[in-house]
């Protein structure tokens, strides 16, 4: 597996990690959210640029993405 594909795993579960200690869920409660309103696309799609940010921003960023896809965790 190359390096950056490692690196985006990694990153990606602290994210999921991060939301769900921000939302006070379960890491699977806040894998099936992310996944399900398109968090865990965004973080694919967007790592390049996202993991630059801090762990509270990409929380942020996150929820209105979520949100956006019609998520309702506030």
């Amino acid at each position: 597996m190359p390096q950056k594909q490692k690196d985006m795993i990694d990153y990606i579960v602290i994210c999921i990690n991060e939301f769900a200690k921000r939302y006070a869920v379960n890491i699977k409660e806040a894998f099936n959210y992310l996944y399900q309103y398109k968090g865990i696309a965004f973080l694919e799609e967007e790592y390049d640029v996202e993991h630059t940010f801090s762990f509270e921003d990409a929380v942020d960023h996150l929820t209105i993405i979520c949100q956006e896809h019609g998520g309702t965790l506030k």
